[in-house]
Order: structure tokens, then sequence, then C-alpha cells
């Protein structure tokens, strides 16, 4: 492999940070995770650019935000702005033809069933979709295909027949019924592991990207009985709806989840069993990283591959009577993030301060020695790592793009708010503000109020800092071409 270093890149999907050791839980059984956190940098305070699948996902292949990127909203055949364009480079094509490159699960972002931005080898897990409902990338004679993952479980004699939407794993009642090591994170892990062993021979470095599916909803799996509802802490803002000051969109959702008009969520012991089932998959997630991990030890590539873990976004799980994503609060865009460079530390390192996920693609080339293209949004915070354990004051940029709902998220109230557009920072020392022209802007303060119970945005006091804080976001929109017009404070 000469000097060139490889990289392994490992992203769930909807894990909040209290979910491993490092951030606080001693108790949900994740010790794959566990061990990489104790070999890593970890962040306290990762944020994703956007709260839900596929503009999160944009921004972390291309070090976009997800506006520059042509991805605001979530993936919806057929629909503009939720497919990435051929034309906007991801990372696998900032990397030179010298690595070969894997893409390995969901994509999320098209096409998912053919390999596709100069990745050589790819793995699918979602499947075409009918005619109405294909995606606008997808071939004429792709339309019906299904997914290696469902082509797997064909193989092994499942019946897996009328999948929702084209997505294997989204089907709860097979989800539940197969076995542990059928599911889509043990599939993901061993193909991964087959990769690293058929690569242990070559010269040419590698990046593979392994995009799990766990603990994504339906909150059902394998592992559903494996922990004791009664034993799960409730935490600071179970099942606590915001005050009136806060914004109507999430007094909304609230009020519609509270109301158990999903998932039979009538009594707060249903929620403590939706939650125990979410942590199962957890657990099921880690044993899938196990398998990642284990083949970096055994085919001889863990001093020479750094390895990255995050997620797409949280989940309320139950905080504030809500659950699901497409949320500002802490619970659902910050996310953990843990990045190993065993050729820099191989001890913890808690790394204080903000990052953002426009920053992992910069950061990534820097570790790889790699020329950080001039168009990228975000920067490398690698200098930063290798001097100290706390990143210099930066700003954090989320948005929310609005517009019709690419699916059903409640009642009638839900569904109108969810179309207003928002953006938000987390500035440097730790304040949150969250701006919208149709809804009740918000202002919390993270260190005096880390669960963002108390909104302080009509508070006269904090005036001066509000109207600095939004100059900071429309300076950010002014070098990032974002064309929303925020309301005048």
């Amino acid at each position: 492999m000469g000097n060139k270093k490889n990289l392994v890149f490992i992203c769930s999907d909807q894990q909040r940070t209290d979910t491993m050791n490092c951030y606080g839980n001693d108790w949900v059984k994740v010790p794959n995770l566990n061990t990489l956190a104790s070999q890593s940098f970890v962040f306290e305070n990762a944020y994703v650019t956007q709260a839900v699948c596929t503009p999160a996902r944009a921004t972390m292949m291309t070090g976009l935000y997800p506006h520059s990127a042509g991805v605001i909203r979530n993936h919806t055949p057929g629909r503009p702005g939720s497919e990435l364009s051929q034309e906007t480079k991801c990372i696998s094509e900032m990397v030179s033809d010298d690595y070969v490159k894997a893409y390995f699960g969901k994509w999320h972002l098209g096409d998912d069933l053919n390999r596709q931005h100069g990745f050589d080898h790819w793995i699918s897990v979602e499947d075409a979709r009918d005619e109405l409902h294909k995606p606008i990338s997808v071939k004429e004679e792709d339309k019906f295909r299904k997914s290696d993952y469902f082509q797997y479980l064909e193989n092994l004699d499942y019946e897996p027949d009328g999948f929702y939407e084209g997505h294997t794993s989204y089907t709860p009642d097979l989800r539940s019924e197969l076995p542990v090591e059928h599911s889509m994170s043990h599939f993901l892990g061993n193909e991964a592991y087959q990769f690293l062993q058929n690569h242990s021979g070559s010269e040419r470095p590698f990046i593979l990207y392994v995009m799990m599916y766990e603990p994504h909803p339906p909150y059902n799996g394998p592992y559903n009985d494996l922990y004791d509802p009664s034993s799960i802490p409730d935490g600071e803002i179970f099942l606590e709806k915001p005050d009136e000051t806060c914004s109507l969109f999430n007094r909304a959702r609230s009020d519609y989840y509270l109301a158990g008009s999903e998932h039979d969520l009538n009594t707060a012991d249903d929620w403590r069993n939706l939650k125990a089932r979410y942590y199962g998959n957890v657990t099921l997630l880690d044993e899938g990283v196990g398998k990642i991990l284990q083949g970096l030890k055994d085919f001889g590539f863990e001093d020479d591959t750094a390895v990255v873990f995050t997620s797409d976004h949280g989940d309320s799980l139950g905080d504030r009577g809500m659950l699901n994503k497409r949320s500002f609060y802490e619970e659902v865009s910050r996310v953990p993030m843990l990045i190993k460079i065993p050729w820099i530390n191989i001890t913890q390192v808690k790394v204080g301060g903000n990052f953002g996920h426009v920053d992992i693609v910069p950061t990534i080339l820097d570790i790889l020695g790699i020329e950080i293209p001039d168009h990228l949004e975000g920067s490398s915070v690698l200098e930063d790592l290798t001097t100290g354990s706390e990143l210099r004051p930066r700003d954090v940029f989320m948005q929310w793009h609005g517009g019709l709902p690419t699916v059903n998220l409640g009642d009638d109230t839900v569904n109108l708010m969810s179309q207003i557009e928002w953006r938000s920072v987390v500035s440097g020392d730790r304040w949150k503000l969250n701006l919208s022209r149709g809804d009740q802007c918000e202002l919390f303060d993270l260190n005096s109020d880390p669960f963002e119970k108390i909104n302080l945005f009509d508070q006269e006091e904090h005036k001066d800092r509000i109207r600095e804080m939004t100059a900071r976001i429309r300076g950010w929109q002014i070098s990032t071409e974002d064309a929303l017009v925020l309301p005048s404070v």
C-alpha cells in the first residue's frame, strides 16, 4: 500500500448520541462501538446539516450544504431536489483512481441499485419502485429490480413480497422474524468483511463506505426483547410537551404523537416498550460494526486505516412527546461522531467545540493526505485534532427546507407547518438560534439549558445576541448562496 492510508466510513441511521458509553450511556450493549470510541477522537457536539436522511447524506458524501448539493428534501422518487445529480461530485470522485472504492448499504440519493460516482464496488439494500414511484435516475430496465439484500433473502428461501415503497428493511413483520444472522446489519457487516478479505493481497489503498440501516424505524427487530422497558431511564424531557413559547410545528407534532396517533403509543409504558425495541436495534447495528472492525484486524489493515463513525440524524424517541427526526433539538440534530486515526492517536480523546457534518469530507481528505477542493463548504479539523482536544470556536449551520411533505407527518396542522422553511445556527459559545418567517422563532442557551426547555427569543435582554447571531446566519447564506429570506429581528 506504500504510504497511502485507507478509510472505512460507517454511518448508522437515526442513532442518538446517548446510545454509547462515550456519550454517557453505560447500559446499552454496544461493545464494538465502545471499543472504537476508546481509540478515537470523540466529538462532543457534532451536528447534521439537515435532520432527515437524504439531505444529511448528500452533505456527508459531497462536503456541501443540502441546498448547494441540490438535495433539499428526503428521497421522493420523481421529485426534484431529492436526488443527487451525477454532476455533483462525491468524495469518491475527489480521491484518485489509485484507490479501490466501495459503497455498501443505503444510498438514498437516487438510484440505489447501480454503481455510480466513481465507486468500484456496490452492494444495494433498497429496491427499485414501481413505475409510479421509481427514482428519476433509475433505468427503465431496472424499474422492478430488487436489491442485493432482497436477493440474499430470496436465496435463503424467504418470501420477501410486498415490501413497503421498495425498502426491504421497512417490512415490520419480516424484520422481527428474521434471525439475527440474516438481518441487514449482519448482511452488510459480512459483505464488508468479505471485501476486506478479498483486498488483503492488494497493494492499492481503499475507501470503504458502509451505510447501515439500524436503528431506523419501524421500531422492530430480532432483539425486541433484549431490553426490559421498565429498566430504561425515562430521561429529563420524556413525554414533556414543549411549552407555548416554542414553535407550533414542534408543539403540533408533540400533540399528534401524545394522542397515540401512531405506533399505538397510548401510555407511558407503550413509549417505553418502543424505546426498548429501538435500543435492541442499536445493539443489532453494533454487531454489524463489529464484523467490519474485525475484518480490519484479521487482514492487517488496522494500523493503516482511518475509521469514521457517525449517523445521519437522531430520534426524538419520546423526548418532548415526539418521535422521529425533522427537528433542530439536540436529540435529533446532534449525532455521534468518532474518528479513529491510528497513526496519530490510539486512545480516546474527547473533542470539545462544534463540528458540522459539512466538515466531514474535507477532514477525511486531509487525513488521507489528499488535496481539498476549493468548492467544498466545510473545512478540515485535522490540525485542531493534532494540537489539542478543543476545536477552534466555530459556528454550525443547519437548515429545514419545508415544502410539501414527502410523507404524511401527522395531522393537518403538522403537515401544514412542516412546509415552512427554517435556518439555525449553533454558535461557538453554545447558543442556538432557530429562525423562521412563518412560526415562532427560538433561542436556547445550551450552556445553562442543555435540554432546550426555555425559549429566550422574546426576552428583551437577548435582542442584541439575536441580531448578532442572525447576522452570522446571513453571512453564511451569502457565502453559500442560500436565498431564503429570514425574518426581521
